[in-house]
């Protein structure tokens, strides 16, 4: 039984761990990594092992960070099943599609570049100087047959000795915790992963389950060395960045990821219309993933926490009210720059990294009126980072645009639990544990959080490096 560590190792993106079991290759996740252009294309170009070997995925959640990089496995022949919750496998089909285009678009962006500039470093470029997206539109859709949905607590043998059970993690809609319990020879390994492990209370899903006993511990580590706001700030907090900004006419731009983070904003933003807490002013949704996305959303009301039940029981749409607008026509997208404040603009990606919200951002960072709301956490590398770190001047399409709009962060909404919570998650599990692997975090957060398991559990820690390999 060995375990390889290829993403997210000591960083945040990308994740992608290798089980090794009974002559059988799995992988825990397969996630695109974010970052530099040249060294996000390069790493997620170039799998570590032959993808024709992978026997099965079992995938954590939705988001492109763990699963974005599944059509390229894929396109490089992967045949097997894709084990994960219903709610993630119908996530998984607008996403990758979403993915799948925008790396079109995006390379057909670079070409017509490089066809004006005649010169051109970036990893992906063919002998003909052409960039080829890391994958297309038809590799996802190749990938979409290989889902294999499971429900939540339903153990399922995906091996010769091995079975997956999953539970609620909290961090997204359909987002999930695992347990695999490996049987060789008269010997049973339990090996937990948490994918992305959420807090407690946050909006419409419901809070992360304890798993059963594991032997093994793969925990993330995003903000292992911070503690949140309290959750019940946030509407405080939205109130009076909302009010601020609509009192001084601006803009509200809010980057949030198109899965959770936004149905969660518009959930909010609707109750505290309806308190009167702040304005009806009106609100834009500029994503067709983030609307593709809502549908799933409303397809899964089983998932929803009390506080999303509520407006069924009322009879409301969580995700719809009358200020409200979801805008999928790109026409429509490019006429909401020749608008005057006051109203908000949520627009994927969550870090910056690309979709409509670039637009809207070069449009509107330069001016003091105006608000960029980050609403999770932005990854090393990242134009979100960047403008977190409230730089003078941050790059928009190759462009340094001058930063002069009031930039604020809304961390209690982070989907991320904090150090507390996810000490707090382990408590009931930490008798059988032997080992705990640090992995999804930047190195000072887990050192430090290695520090206070340590500390408070005596446990052993490790911080896997990328390529990394331990015998269970």
């Amino acid at each position: 039984m060995k375990l390889t560590f290829w993403g997210a190792a000591q960083t945040v993106t990308g994740s992608m761990h290798e089980l090794t079991f009974g002559g059988h290759n799995y992988l825990l996740d397969c996630g695109e990594f974010q970052g530099r252009r040249k060294e996000a294309a390069e790493r997620n170009r170039n799998f570590p092992f032959h993808c024709g070997d992978i026997s099965a995925v079992m995938l954590s959640h939705a988001h492109i960070d763990h699963s974005g990089n599944l059509p390229l496995l894929v396109k490089n022949g992967f045949r097997g099943p894709i084990y994960t919750s219903p709610a993630t496998a119908d996530l998984c089909r607008p996403m990758l599609s979403d993915s799948a285009s925008l790396q079109e678009k995006d390379a057909e962006f670079l070409n017509k570049r490089h066809m004006r500039r005649k010169s051109l470093n970036v990893a992906g470029i063919a002998a003909n100087g052409i960039v080829e997206p890391l994958y297309r539109v038809e590799d996802a859709e190749a990938t979409f047959p290989l889902f294999h949905p499971v429900p939540l607590h339903t153990p399922t043998r995906v091996g010769p000795g091995i079975l997956y059970q999953s539970f609620e993690a909290g961090h997204i809609f359909g987002s999930t915790c695992m347990l695999l319990t490996l049987e060789s020879g008269g010997r049973t390994v339990r090996l937990g992963f948490t994918g992305d492990l959420g807090r407690p209370g946050l909006p419409i899903i419901r809070d992360p389950e304890p798993l059963p006993p594991p032997d093994y511990l793969i925990l993330e580590s995003t903000y292992g060395d911070r503690v949140h706001e309290p959750i019940h700030s946030v509407a405080g907090r939205l109130t009076e960045v909302v009010n601020r900004t609509y009192g001084r006419g601006g803009k509200m731009i809010v980057p949030a990821f198109a899965v959770g983070r936004t149905q969660q904003l518009v959930l909010l933003l609707h109750e505290l219309i309806n308190a009167k807490a702040i304005p009806a002013f009106p609100i834009f949704v500029d994503s067709p993933l983030a609307v593709n996305v809502t549908e799933v959303f409303r397809k899964h009301p089983e998932l929803y926490d009390a506080e999303a039940q509520t407006f069924l029981t009322n009879h409301e749409d969580p995700f719809g009210f009358s200020r409200l607008t979801y805008v999928r026509d790109v026409n429509q997208s490019k006429a909401l720059n020749d608008l005057r404040g006051p109203f908000m603009i949520i627009s994927a990606s969550g870090m910056c990294e690309g979709g409509r919200v670039l637009h809207h951002l070069k449009n509107n960072v330069g001016d003091p009126r105006n608000t960029i709301l980050l609403a999770g956490y932005q990854a090393e590398n990242t134009l979100g980072r960047k403008i977190q770190e409230r730089r003078e001047e941050v790059p928009i399409f190759g462009e340094l645009m001058r930063l002069r709009a009031e930039v604020c962060q809304l961390d209690a909404l982070s989907g991320h639990a904090d150090r507390e919570e996810m000490l707090e998650w382990m408590k009931p599990i930490v008798g059988g544990l032997k080992r705990v692997f640090l992995v999804h975090g930047e190195p000072d957060q887990q050192a430090a959080f290695a520090t206070a398991i340590r500390d408070r559990y005596q446990l052993e820690v490790a911080i896997p490096a990328r390529g990394s390999s331990f015998e269970l």
